[in-house]
């Protein structure tokens, strides 16, 4: 008995060995087992991968959250100087007014209830489809358009033959990628999350992804996730957030002067959050540096459609070919944005050029753990890339054309606002859906913000937001130049709210520069 006793406390001791260090891992943390029970949790902050809690996301950060507290205060009958927010803090159309267009609306929603589908033809007699919508949705449905049902890993086909199909009207070079080529996502981020995980790799040393400062924070959460170093490279505010090749060349040498492995380099083009549109000439040079050292180019094309200066958009692939470059280049494009605002539908297409066929397959099975992106997603590609042609079009057209004339208006008044006010300099907007004004902010003010502990820049926006009820995001949270303060704002909110904020924000400024004087 007693050695049977001694054998069972052996194998226990491990276990008791780890409960007691869970115990004092969780007191040192403030944790304590839930009531009635001496179970501790597995995840804690102290447990769980570190690159998580180091990884953050500005768009939805701290004033977003302070935002979200004060419209429940709102609802429940506080009194603020306003009495709505203005969102300006992401670019989410739909939330903020936009309407869906009507064309993708209808096929979508015949592909998904088939009764309806089955009285396309009444309810075209109705005029609550149009015939074009009624005749796409059959034919997507032909070709075994099942929403409801997995698809390849990699999308619908016909779907991505119609990708291949736009890009050659796009680029007017008469050149198709391959379908094979061509991968359907949920938006784009997950075609970029896809292509970092397989550039990180630790076996090679710290590896390096360059990219605009200011960035999008999908990148620099991304690197920190995958314990990548994300090489900034600085645009040139007073030259309108233009890259340039010296800019480049300094971020690239001084990271490989530190062992970093710099393998990829990201060009957000039209800009997020700076609101530029590269000229082609711009652009050309950026893939001359990136062929010349060697790296995979990563051209975030979402904003295309979102042009407000006088030269078009030029992809960064159309340009790979027209050099004839052996270039490994990655091209991205969503939903969410131009005139579509379908953010919430999540879809998008990634294409792969010059990549090695074995990468391919490799990059082919991290999609295939995913199954499969949505499929209203995917559908929702085909209908952004292949417009109506027929009875849909004029109406599509001119919702099309109005979301677009509505964008270029309120970014007028954006301008026109925040350039007259003391303190603000805003580079002229070329494009995407945000402006990324500099505030000299007085040196009281940054003491007040240190005082409290927070970046000047947020402590400025924090008191925006409590003045006025606008929601912008710090420039800290996009990095920028140090000793330079910055915020991103969209101009999505209708024409009306933007009139109001900004009315409202020019006074709020004005106090501001004052008070801290």
């Amino acid at each position: 008995m007693a050695a049977a006793c001694q054998k069972l406390q052996a194998r226990q001791a491990p276990r008791a060995l780890s409960w007691a260090l869970g115990f004092t891992d969780s007191i040192r943390h403030g944790l304590l087992p839930t009531q009635g029970s001496l179970r501790f949790k597995c995840l804690t902050r102290a447990t769980i991968n570190q690159k998580v809690l180091e990884a953050e996301y500005a768009v939805r950060g701290r004033l977003p959250t302070r935002a979200a507290a004060i419209q429940a205060e709102l609802a429940n009958g506080a009194k603020y100087p306003f009495s709505e927010l203005v969102h300006c803090n992401i670019g989410n159309p739909q939330q903020v007014g936009q309407v869906p267009l009507s064309f993708n609306r209808e096929v979508l929603a015949l592909l998904t209830a088939p009764r309806m589908l089955e009285r396309a033809d009444e309810l075209v007699r109705l005029n609550l489809v149009s015939a074009e919508a009624a005749e796409r949705a059959r034919e997507y449905s032909s070709k075994s358009a099942k929403v409801g049902a997995y698809t390849d890993s990699v999308g619908f086909k016909f779907i991505r033959e119609e990708v291949c199909d736009f890009i050659a009207r796009r680029d007017g070079s008469g050149h198709k990628p391959d379908i094979s080529q061509v991968f359907l996502t949920n938006g784009a981020s997950e075609g970029v999350r896809l292509l970092m995980s397989a550039l990180a790799a630790p076996h090679l040393g710290k590896v390096g992804i360059m990219a605009p400062i200011p960035q999008y924070p999908l990148y620099s959460a991304l690197s920190t996730l995958m314990d990548c170093e994300l090489v900034g490279y600085y645009l040139d505010e007073e030259n309108k957030w233009a890259v340039s090749v010296p800019a480049l060349t300094a971020a690239y040498e001084e990271a490989t002067r530190r062992g970093v492995i710099v393998r990829a380099l990201v060009v957000i083009n039209p800009g997020n959050p700076s609101g530029n549109n590269l000229t082609a000439e711009t652009l050309e040079q950026v893939v001359s540096f990136a062929h010349e050292k060697g790296l995979v180019l990563l051209a975030d094309e979402v904003y295309q459609e979102n042009v407000l200066t006088a030269h078009p958009f030029k992809s960064m692939s159309s340009i790979v070919r027209e050099k004839q470059l052996d270039l490994e280049i990655a091209s991205f494009h969503s939903l969410s944005k131009g005139f579509l605002g379908e953010c919430g539908v999540r879809g998008g297409y990634c294409v792969f050029e010059n990549f090695d066929p074995e990468v391919m397959e490799q990059f082919v099975k991290l999609k295939s753990v995913e199954l499969c992106s949505n499929t209203v997603g995917q559908l929702s590609v085909g209908l952004m890339v292949r417009p109506p042609c027929a009875d849909a079009a004029a109406l599509y057209d001119e919702e099309k054309q109005h979301v677009l004339d509505s964008l270029r208006q309120k970014s007028q008044i954006l301008h026109k606002t925040l350039s007259s006010l003391p303190g603000i300099s805003l580079q002229e907007i070329g494009g995407a859906m945000y402006a990324f004004p500099q505030v000299k902010l007085p040196k009281a003010a940054i003491e007040a913000a240190e005082a409290q502990g927070v970046a000047p820049d947020e402590f400025y926006c924090m008191q925006a937001l409590e003045s006025t009820g606008l929601v912008v995001v710090p420039g800290s949270g996009f990095r920028q130049l140090e000793g330079t303060f910055h915020f991103r704002t969209t101009f999505l909110p209708t024409l009306e709210q933007m009139q109001r904020a900004m009315a409202s924000f020019a006074q709020f400024h004005t106090d501001f520069m004052r008070r801290y004087a």
